[in-house]
């Protein structure tokens, strides 16, 4: 099975929205697509907005939107991971806005992803009245679930999790209170397979199944293989010290996220950026195609175990690095900005969240509370997708460091240089690139045939010298070029 449906090549000549400093005479380039970016909370109508406006144009393969499912009433961020039905319908939106979102990316060559929330139902002890009007009990779900399909495991004195060490705990206890679903069942199997096929009738490519961990590999491997063919899985396993739960145990059944991307990049940041592109070369990783990298998620921006959009244009350029390497298959996350770390996104009187606006995009440390963040359409974060595409898999070469500036080159395609410093970074550097005149595509764009908006260089006989302003980042690839 082809757990990676987002990956897409497509053919362009120069006049290409991501070549557009490119001359009339450069010969086509292949661009191969597999990046993809989680608008964490944002509406189903304004991801379709989106798509159009901003994915589809900047070479985005695949979004991943929040769970679909009808869920608990409250003003919280995590409210949306706490099902009460399988009905799409949320405080996102509705099914028909869901579709037509679905339909309005595919347009824009964007693929949609769905998180599935299957491992759980809510944490509420009292019964209550979820967003669709569907009325459920902590383990009473009409249509769905009863009783006896929850594990009560017995392992602790309320049931949660509370060593990590067993994974017996782990697989079969509840999280922080959630009703854990029986996944082991024929019945719970056959509910939630019945729920992913009605996403996928609605024309999603792909789920990213939450909570994996907390499911038995057989268990997530029993209901992927009622999927058809094709259909993208990325699982959420996080990767702790010694547990005896990994993310390698779940790989048989599609790409994994691999969370020590994530946090051993902050630390080289902080100390070594020359290693940002080694990372992915070790055992104690997944290997390069199982894995799904990124630099912060939803829950690690706000647990602190790795960088957030508050690091700024550090976070920034820990996204370009990201990008420029040829480790797993990368995810942008864009959200919005938050002091309380239980804080939902906008809402109106009744719940609805609000469409995302990203009038100002870019790293900032202005941001009030519930302002989207954007970082998909930051400038460094949004030409580094293009590059990436243009580069597709041409090996690492030329790579270089020294004290806070690293750069790196993919083949005869491209190369990147990153000034982590608070100075500018002036050299000259040993590149594959062919020789001749190439534009800076973390600038703005122009039409095909003027010069470029911001930086350029000369590459002669392997050598290029640069010049990279302090805490920025220059990137260079064949199809731009003045």
């Amino acid at each position: 099975m082809s757990h990676l449906r987002a990956r897409t090549t497509v053919l362009v000549g120069a006049l290409a929205v991501l070549a557009a400093c490119s001359g009339p005479s450069e010969p086509a380039v292949t661009q191969t697509r597999d990046v993809g970016v989680q608008l964490f909370q944002w509406t189903w109508d304004a991801v379709a907005t989106e798509c159009t406006e901003a994915l589809g144009p900047a070479g985005y393969a695949w979004v991943l939107t929040g769970p679909p499912q009808e869920h608990i009433v409250g003003e919280q961020w995590w409210t949306a991971y706490q099902p009460v039905s399988h009905r799409v319908e949320s405080r996102l939106g509705t099914r028909e806005q869901y579709a037509a979102m679905v339909e309005t990316c595919h347009e824009a060559g964007v693929d949609v992803w769905a998180d599935a929330v299957v491992n759980h139902m809510t944490g509420q002890d009292a019964p209550g009245t979820g967003w669709a009007g569907s009325p459920y009990a902590h383990y009473e779900y009409p249509g769905l679930y009863s009783e006896a399909d929850f594990h009560h495991c017995g392992l602790t004195p309320n049931d949660d999790i509370a060593l990590y060490q067993d994974a017996h705990q782990v697989q079969t206890c509840e999280l922080v209170n959630l009703a854990d679903l029986a996944t082991g069942t024929a019945h719970v199997r056959a509910t939630v397979v019945a729920y992913l096929e009605d996403l996928l009738s609605l024309g999603v490519d792909g789920f990213r199944i939450d909570a994996a961990k907390h499911m038995a590999p057989q268990d997530v491997a029993a209901i992927v293989a009622e999927l058809p063919e094709g259909t993208g899985i990325a699982q959420e396993v996080i990767r702790g010290s010694g547990e005896p739960v990994t993310p390698e145990q779940y790989v048989g059944n599609g790409k994994v996220y691999e969370f020590a991307y994530g946090r051993e990049l902050q630390g080289v940041l902080a100390g070594a950026p020359g290693r940002a592109l080694e990372l992915g070369t070790s055992s104690q990783v997944l290997p390069t195609d199982d894995a799904v990298v990124f630099v912060d998620n939803h829950d690690t921006e706000r647990n602190g175990s790795t960088l957030s959009y508050a690091d700024a244009e550090q976070y920034a350029l820990a996204n370009v690095l990201m990008l420029a390497g040829t480790y797993g298959t990368p995810a942008v996350y864009s959200g919005y900005a938050f002091s309380d770390r239980d804080a939902g996104p906008p809402q109106d009187a009744d719940g609805r969240v609000l469409d995302a606006s990203c009038r100002e995009a870019g790293p900032r440390v202005d941001l009030a509370d519930g302002d989207w963040v954007c970082q998909h359409r930051w400038t460094p974060i949004a030409g580094m997708v293009g590059w990436r595409n243009v580069v597709g898999d041409a090996p690492m070469v030329d790579a270089w460091s020294d004290g806070d500036a690293v750069a790196v080159g993919r083949g005869e395609r491209g190369l990147v240089v990153v000034n982590l410093g608070d100075e500018p970074l002036d050299t000259t550097l040993s590149t594959s690139l062919p020789d001749g005149r190439y534009c800076d595509v973390l600038g703005l764009p122009v039409a095909a045939g003027e010069a470029c908006p911001g930086a350029a260089i000369r590459v002669e006989d392997g050598s290029v010298a640069v010049v990279v302003p302090p805490l920025s980042a220059q990137a260079f690839h064949v199809a731009a070029r003045p």
